[in-house]
């Protein structure tokens, strides 16, 4: 009886998963923080779990998703990269359809390459052809602008998961993301991810402080979406143009990378944040940014 009932739960957990595509952009406080990797390594883990991944690279550039993985069809260079980055126009515009549009790598998951200049002047209902397909998870490698603010395509995801570093100076600079993101965008709750953790008690315990700061002075909740551990392999994947999920699947990174992969397709299914989110003026948006708050120093 208790398998019967396990079974059924399962199933049913698998059932709510499949209402609509679950977006996710994803972002950091700091270069380095390893946000393109975790992209990458997400995309792949879940294409191995059955999974119809598509990765948006707002990123794009010699070190994108796009240019790094070199057996993407079609996108054997950077030059080839950037001639398809017109691609995710043409789909707003209804002149290619999105599965015309988007490269397919050999590992199972496909990737849109949405430069700002492409990407620009689009409204949330022509951005949901591309977010609202056939895909089950959309992935956003999601750029920031010089104020540190999500684009509006960015805006149309279900969860913003912040990746940072151990290093203290990276919490510091995750905090005060989170900050820019919540006065910004009015985003009251994120997902971080600890990256190059040591221990997985290190992780819980910096996570602990950065909650607890963000809660404190921001009233925004943070989520704990898990760690990956420091793995040489990591790097020596990145030099291959391969992810360590598919090039060291046995490494501690790769594990982590696919039990991410299976939790969050779980993660409880929110609106997106642009539905959520009222206008705030430019000027509105500074003074609140320069309130009564701690600096990033407390995180």
């Amino acid at each position: 009886m208790d398998k019967l009932v396990s079974d059924q739960a399962e199933g049913l957990r698998r059932l709510l998963a499949r209402s609509g595509s679950r977006v996710i952009a994803v972002t950091g406080g700091s270069l380095g923080a390893g946000c393109t990797a975790t992209v990458m390594n997400l995309a792949v883990a879940l294409a191995q779990q059955g999974k119809d991944v598509l990765v948006i690279d707002e990123c794009v550039g010699d070190k994108s998703v796009s240019a790094m993985l070199g057996s993407v069809r079609g996108a054997g260079n950077f030059a080839a990269v950037m001639r398809g980055a017109g691609n995710f126009a043409a789909v707003m515009r209804g002149e290619m359809t999105l599965d015309e549009a988007a490269l397919r790598h050999a590992l199972g998951f496909s990737v849109l390459a949405a430069s700002r200049a492409h990407r620009e002047g689009y409204s949330a209902a022509q951005f949901s052809v591309v977010l609202r397909g056939s895909a089950d998870i959309v992935l956003i490698d999601a750029q920031l602008d010089q104020q540190g603010h999500l684009s509006a395509l960015a805006m149309q995801a279900h969860d913003v998961m912040i990746v940072t570093r151990m290093a203290a100076q990276a919490i510091t600079d995750a905090y005060a993301c989170m900050k820019r993101l919540h006065y910004a965008h009015a985003i009251a709750q994120f997902r971080v991810l600890v990256n190059h953790v040591q221990s997985v008690e290190d992780a819980r315990t910096a996570f602990a402080n950065l909650a607890g700061v963000a809660g404190r002075y921001l009233a925004v909740a943070l989520e704990d979406a898990g760690c990956i551990a420091a793995d040489a392999r990591m790097a020596r994947a990145e030099e291959l143009s391969r992810c360590v999920v598919d090039a060291f699947p046995s490494t501690p990174a790769a594990r982590d990378f696919r039990h991410l992969a299976a939790e969050l397709q779980y993660w409880p299914m929110r609106p997106a944040m642009s539905s959520q989110t009222p206008w705030m003026a430019p000027a509105a948006v500074t003074a609140a940014q320069h309130a009564d708050q701690p600096s990033a120093q407390h995180a």
